[in-house]
């Protein structure tokens, strides 16, 4: 490695070292102010809160990961601009793109290290600081688990299990509900291709009712329109709302196979592209952001004094058209690779064809 590459290469992680912090220093101080008092109402321990809001800091990284890449390459290339090395880099016959290359690389490194996190970190310390916050604090206990695209809940007095298409609405396909005697053998088992939760009311739709006789066998009702009475309810049903951030990147492949149907397919399936895609989203964010730099100081003679609000405005556009494409990804509205793929074909384009348009 040549002096030139690793003087960029150290003030880049130097950078990226001290926005990271910072962004971490605020999210925590913000958090903390917001939580602390429920906390305090419940009377938990110093200890548990400290642990909680340090558990949360492999998970501000991740959220952070693509603008803290982003300022690191637009405030390292803008000291250089500033102090007139670049100027005087380029007078040498050193072309921009070598001068960004240490830059680029050493973001890909760290997307890398992002990946590797969400894989082996991030599951680990959501799950405890979801737990802290649900059950301790908010007194929130999940009945259940979500495994391979159904839903499993233990209820007061039976075993409820489903899919459900659409978290936002109380309809359930593929619904069983299971209770037991006092000898813990099945007692009634109600199943139904389709249930629905309406005005108080559950209404199950084309199945069967099977109860227990003695002896071992069980007597079966086929029903195409059946209202029982249960003692739970949908909102009883708990799952945290960012469970997905509780599964590895290995765990989040796993719920794309062998769905009930295409739409639970391509939910699963925006989740676990949508997740690498939003880790490697500042690799582009930094390939536009470089050369909006140097075309930011050509026209106003200013560098970072603009370029970063810019960055963090051209980073917020970034993230709302991501947002956009995996809403549409996941109602299947939207091919869930392209909308994971096309925001960064499209701006890691556009940024390396200005990076070769500053060296002509």
């Amino acid at each position: 490695m040549t002096l030139l590459n690793r003087y960029i290469l150290y003030n880049f992680i130097r950078n990226l070292g001290m926005i990271m912090a910072s962004f971490i220093s605020i999210y925590l101080l913000i958090d903390f102010f917001e939580k602390i008092d429920n906390f305090l109402d419940k009377g938990k321990s110093i200890g548990l809160i400290a642990q909680f809001f340090l558990l949360n800091i492999p998970f501000i990284i991740d959220q952070m990961s693509p603008v803290c890449i982003l300022l690191a390459g637009v405030v390292t290339l803008g000291i250089l601009n500033h102090s007139n090395e670049l100027i005087a880099l380029k007078a040498s016959g050193i072309p921009l793109r070598k001068i960004t290359l240490p830059i680029i690389a050493a973001s890909m490194v760290c997307i890398l290290l992002f990946l590797a996190m969400a894989q082996f970190i991030l599951p680990t310390t959501n799950s405890t600081t979801n737990r802290i916050w649900n059950q301790e604090v908010r007194g929130m206990v999940p009945l259940g688990i979500f495994r391979h695209g159904r839903y499993y809940y233990r209820g007061q007095e039976g075993f409820y299990s489903f899919a459900r298409p659409d978290p936002t609405r109380n309809i359930f396909t593929f619904f069983s509900y299971t209770t037991w005697d006092e000898h813990y053998q099945a007692d009634k088992v109600i199943s139904a291709q389709r249930a629905v939760w309406d005005n108080d009311t559950w209404t199950l739709r084309h199945g069967q009712t099977q109860k227990a006789s003695g002896d071992g066998r069980f007597t079966t009702e086929v029903f195409r329109t059946q209202h029982p009475t249960l003692p739970e309810r949908p909102d009883h049903f708990f799952v945290p709302a960012n469970y997905t951030m509780q599964l590895s990147l290995l765990d989040l492949y796993r719920e794309t196979r062998g769905k009930a149907s295409r739409e639970e397919t391509n939910r699963a399936r925006a989740e676990f592209y949508g997740r690498i895609s939003y880790t490697m989203l500042g690799l582009p964010l930094l390939l536009l952001g470089l050369p909006m730099l140097l075309l930011i100081y050509r026209k106003w003679g200013r560098d970072l004094s603009i370029a970063i609000p810019v960055s963090c405005g051209m980073a917020f556009a970034c993230w709302g058209v991501w947002a956009t494409l995996q809403s549409l990804a996941k109602v299947s509205y939207l091919n869930p690779m392209i909308a994971a793929t096309s925001i960064h074909i499209f701006m890691g384009l556009a940024g390396l064809l200005l990076l070769m348009r500053e060296d002509t």
